[in-house]
């Protein structure tokens, strides 16, 4: 899956098209693949080749078809968040691009910046009348708009747009890695207007994040959160820049619908522990954020539901936990190490004894040569049932559990082997370039 091109490895495989929701992969490789690195000048971000064609693609004076369209997969049934020209009328899951809706963001000024660092503002109860308004007010200065195309002899020419979360106040903007895919150049606008040229920091494609940095003062990191907190139906409020228009973020809310979600976008590959939302999520807001009632980022607004009825009202984010993880290897090397256990698997059903099966854990199918797996002595046939104290209820859990890793970790591998239960230490490897 990786690219030669620096640029184009921060781009995931074109997402799903249309169908039904598809059921957990009956076999799984419970590692995480390394991405390569993704790097940039001070003005100008390194070349990638277009975007892949599209099945019913539609043009904007600004985004010529493709000359030479790479042929496209089968894919399944959930629409990324990016709104572009040459994306626009896929109902397939397409990236929330918003192109040819470009040009200069202006709004009011903002009131002075606060102190350097994330907001830390306890905001009302969540069952109390404002509660939005009081998250909206605390997390739109920590929202971008990012505008990606190329540099010609007119100066900067904007293709698609996409949004971004102001991480800390050295620069850092997080967003999603198919929003920065086939450009050589890119600009980030503030919520006060402000535009300033990025760099691409680095990008990992298997986890669909990236990082951007810009010379800029006056930044309002957004405050972290966790998704240790919440529950089914707890208030979740996406915040982005749909469809690139102009006067800044806009604000939708709703609750989290559900967890552990998996986003397939490959026949191999797959964004798995997503939260779901009903918060409404469009095209133009990927690499926004989902915060909870108090403001504080849960998850990178990252992908939508679609069917043949088109969108279903519900959005993906990926979880704020593997955000920290991988942004932070981003922004210390420009490229992501994945850990690797080395198993092939699948989920484990268990009788219920009234003639039912419930999965219950991820059962090792197979141990890959020379890696962690087989130094720790795992075994085909041991079901694990918990990585250190994180419970494993089935492989999505398992591969989850693993991503959150780093290369050179060492944890505790829980296992069932006949009647015994076993807990196992691993140090965890790296991903080889040739699996």
């Amino acid at each position: 899956m990786d690219s030669p091109s620096a640029w184009d490895d921060a781009a995931p495989p074109p997402y799903p098209s249309d169908g039904p929701a598809q059921p957990r992969s009956a076999s799984t490789t419970a590692e995480e693949p390394a991405s390569t690195p993704a790097g940039g000048g001070p003005d100008r971000l390194p070349p990638a080749p277009p975007y892949g064609t599209a099945t019913t693609p539609t043009t904007s004076p600004r985004i010529p078809p493709d000359p030479e369209p790479a042929p496209r997969r089968d894919w399944l049934d959930l629409v990324g968040a990016t709104a572009a020209g040459a994306l626009g009328a896929l109902a397939v899951v397409a990236l929330l691009f918003a192109a040819g809706i470009l040009g200069p963001t202006t709004t009011e000024p903002a009131a002075p910046a606060p102190p350097r660092g994330p907001v830390t503002q306890v905001i009302t109860p969540r069952d109390e009348p404002g509660l939005v308004e009081a998250v909206a007010a605390k997390v739109v200065p920590s929202i971008v708009t990012i505008e990606v195309g190329e540099e010609n002899v007119d100066g900067f020419e904007a293709i698609a747009s996409g949004s971004g979360v102001v991480f800390d106040d050295a620069g850092h903007i997080v967003t999603n890695a198919h929003v920065v895919e086939g450009s050589s150049a890119a600009k980030v606008i503030l919520q006060d207007g402000r535009i300033y040229d990025a760099v691409l920091v680095g990008a990992d494609p298997r986890t669909d994040l990236a990082v951007l940095e810009v010379d800029a003062d006056g930044l309002v990191p957004i405050e972290l959160g966790s998704t240790e907190e919440l529950a089914l139906g707890s208030p979740a409020i996406a915040v982005g820049n749909p469809l690139g228009q102009v006067g800044g973020a806009s604000v939708t809310a709703g609750v989290i619908s559900a967890f552990d979600r998996q986003v397939v976008f490959g026949t191999d590959d797959r964004l798995v522990g997503m939260l779901q939302t009903d918060a409404p999520i469009t095209r133009g807001s990927s690499g926004g954020g989902l915060v909870d009632a108090q403001g504080r980022l849960i998850g990178i607004t990252t992908a939508i539901g679609v069917s043949d009825a088109g969108a279903e009202g519900i959005g993906y984010a990926t979880p704020v936990e593997l955000v920290e993880r991988i942004v932070d290897e981003l922004i210390e090397t420009g490229t992501v190490e994945h850990a690797f256990l080395g198993v092939l698997g699948t989920d484990h059903y268990r009788p219920t004894g009234d003639g039912g099966l419930v999965v219950d854990g991820a059962e090792i199918s197979e141990i890959l040569d020379d890696t962690a797996a087989a130094e720790a002595g795992l075994e085909p046939g041991d079901v694990i049932v918990a990585v250190d104290d994180e419970p494993v209820t089935a492989m999505d859990d398992l591969i989850a559990a693993i991503r959150l890793r780093r290369v050179g970790e060492e944890v505790e591998v829980t296992i069932r082997r006949g009647e015994e239960t076993l807990v196992l230490p691993v140090v965890l490897g790296a991903r080889p370039d040739d699996v």
